[in-house]
């Protein structure tokens, strides 16, 4: 037990050795702090300065004055701000500083008084040591420090400038685009502080901010426009031949009407591309396809009975149908290139028979159908029409399942397509016109038609009963023919059928002094055809002849100019047979207005009515 009581009372011993130690040291700092304040009471300690001016030993006020009468800073220093080649150099004070030297003074006092213990402690020993440099009192008044921002802003500042691209003429101009620029103030006032804080001269960074334009330089879009400039354009069709149109040429001026200077967006990137307007190439386009274009033409042929064969007798062609856009892009893409002589982008479309096609694989082997119709008493100009219109027929071909349009192959009537002043319908008149006659075909078609068993798709009668068409041969008149005419007036009227065949259909057309016959030949599915008629019925008188004054006719000259035709109601039933059986049945109504005979007389003639009768004139209806 002895060893034990020894150990524990060695640790008492230490450990009050130690507390006694500490609690003497404590007292010599508390006596050393004590003495040192007591030796600097109202004195800085010494080594403590203010913006590197030595204080130690003064007293506040004393500091305060050292302070105001060494340190000029605000008002000697210099703050230097810089843009590339441009200074702006100001004062301290210029940018709102204000110092204090009596709270500088009284800061550089309390320093190792204020704090703890050991804080003013350590603040006397540093002072003592290397020293400490205790920050001056500012007053920052940023407002004037903002003004001053400003008006370097309002050199510095430039708004941003998009590189522009124009035509003057059919001269390209352009310019370079320009970066703004923007001082941000409150940013630069934050290193500003800084500076002022530091109480030395120096250099304060401005704080600009950019802003790029989308386009800074167009030079590449510049030398494109040039270059879609620099001669004309010259627009062709592929595989050129004889006959066919073009080429287009498009001036210089021309193009710089159209060129234009987009803007897209590619993939999230704005561009700026050079060509011409798509909408004005557009237009233009559309108006080189009406020319372009060309449906493709069946090969025509004759049947020779002989032989029972086709033989051509004209050949096929090629059509073509031209891509407006595909030519737009082809056209832009070869003026970028350079390229100024562009050909169409076009489809070439082949004929669905050519002239090497022979009957066996159309179907066409012997003849279906044959009418004639006659039109004894017709003047030279009605058969000139109607040998012209027959010919667009001779040979031509019908599609099985085809509704084929006379109309559409009948195209322009006109006198430079080969046809003459004839009397014609029009207006609820009888008067001359182009084509006087043409119905005489379109007849003629209808009837071959309906005798063949094709069905009729469209068919319009005329509006009174016209005798050409209910006459035999010989000249005589059979009223049963009433109700088979025909009467087209392309576009408003058409005749339409359809061929409801598997085999093609070859027609043909052969005129003669008197008459039109219409042919076809195919192949016969067995199909046959009656057919019974009414007649005309409810038959109505003309109204009395009409007698008018025309100043261009000479006294007592009298000319018809409209003939007299009863009124009458006739109905037509059909009915196609196939197989023993019926295929189908049509009924074709046709309501014949009563015509008006009119007689026109020269001025100054004397009983118009007499005069007309002498002369056989506005007697009787035209049967």
């Amino acid at each position: 037990m002895q060893p034990l009581m020894s150990h524990r009372n060695l640790f008492k011993q230490v450990l009050a050795i130690l507390i006694s130690g500490f609690v003497l040291f404590l007292a010599i700092i508390l006596v050393w702090m004590i003495g040192y304040q007591l030796a600097y009471a109202g004195r800085i300690f010494p080594g403590v300065s203010v913006a590197g001016v030595d204080l130690s030993g003064l007293s506040p006020n004393d500091a305060a004055l050292k302070l105001s009468q060494t340190l000029s800073y605000p008002i000697a220093g210099k703050i230097l701000f810089r843009d590339a080649d441009r200074v702006w150099v100001a004062a301290p004070a210029e940018m709102g500083m204000v110092f204090d030297p009596t709270a500088s003074a009284t800061g550089a006092y309390a320093h190792g008084r204020k704090g703890g213990l050991f804080t003013a402690l350590a603040g006397q020993i540093n002072a003592r040591g290397p020293g400490s440099d205790v920050p001056p009192v500012v007053i920052f008044d940023q407002r004037v420090a903002y003004n001053y921002l400003q008006n370097i802003a309002a050199q510095v500042d430039q708004s941003v400038v998009e590189a522009n691209l124009r035509v003057e003429g059919t001269n390209v101009v352009s310019e370079p685009g320009r970066l703004g620029r923007s001082l941000n103030p409150d940013a630069t006032l934050i290193y500003l502080g800084a500076q002022l804080q530091s109480f030395r001269d120096g250099e304060v960074p401005l704080v600009i901010q950019e802003t790029s334009p989308r386009f800074l330089d167009v030079s590449s879009q510049a030398e494109a426009a040039r270059r879609i400039l620099s001669q004309p354009l010259t627009i062709t069709l592929p595989n050129y031949r004889p006959g066919d149109p073009g080429p287009w040429t498009f001036d210089i001026p021309v193009l710089a009407n159209m060129l234009a200077v987009n803007i897209v967006d590619n993939g999230g990137i704005t561009e700026m591309q050079v060509g011409l307007d798509p909408v004005a190439l557009r237009n233009s386009l559309a108006d080189l396809k009406v020319l372009a274009d060309r449906q493709s033409t069946n090969a025509r042929f004759v049947f020779n009975d002989g032989t029972g064969k086709i033989e051509p007798i004209q050949a096929s062609a090629i059509g073509r149908v031209m891509d407006v856009e595909a030519s737009l892009l082809a056209i832009n893409d070869s003026l970028l290139r350079g390229e100024h002589t562009v050909a169409l982008a076009v489809v070439e479309q082949l004929p669905a028979v050519a002239d090497t096609a022979n009957g066996a694989e159309l179907g066409i082997t012997q003849l279906v159908a044959e009418q004639t119709t006659y039109f004894y008493g017709s003047s030279a100009a009605r058969i000139q029409n109607i040998t012209a219109a027959a010919e667009r027929y001779h040979g031509l071909l019908v599609a099985p399942g085809e509704t084929f349009s006379m109309g559409s192959v009948l195209d322009d009537i006109s006198l430079d397509n080969g046809f003459a002043e004839a009397l014609i319908i029009y207006g609820g008149r009888t008067i001359k016109g182009v084509g006087g006659g043409v119905c005489q075909v379109s007849t003629t078609l209808f009837r071959t038609v309906f005798f063949a068993g094709f069905p009729v798709v469209e068919r319009y009668s005329h509006a009174y009963r016209v005798s050409y068409y209910e006459k035999t041969v010989g000249g005589a008149i059979d009223p049963n023919l009433a109700g088979l005419d025909a009467t087209v007036y392309f576009p408003l009227v058409d005749f339409k059928f359809q061929n409801d065949t598997p085999y093609w259909l070859l027609m043909e057309t052969y005129v003669n002094a008197s008459s039109i016959t219409w042919k076809f030949y195919s192949t016969s599915d067995g199909r046959s055809v009656t057919w019974e008629t009414t007649g005309p019925s409810n038959v109505v008188p003309p109204p009395p002849p009409l007698f008018e004054e025309n100043p261009e006719l000479k006294v007592n000259q009298i000319s018809q100019v409209d003939y007299a035709a009863q009124g009458a109601d006739v109905t037509v039933t059909r009915t196609v047979w196939r197989g023993g059986q019926v295929y189908f049945s049509d009924q074709y109504r046709t309501l014949y207005q009563p015509w008006q005979a009119v007689c026109q007389y020269g001025p100054g003639t004397e009983d118009p009515e007499r005069a007309a009768k002498k002369k056989g004139l506005c007697l009787s209806p035209n049967t």
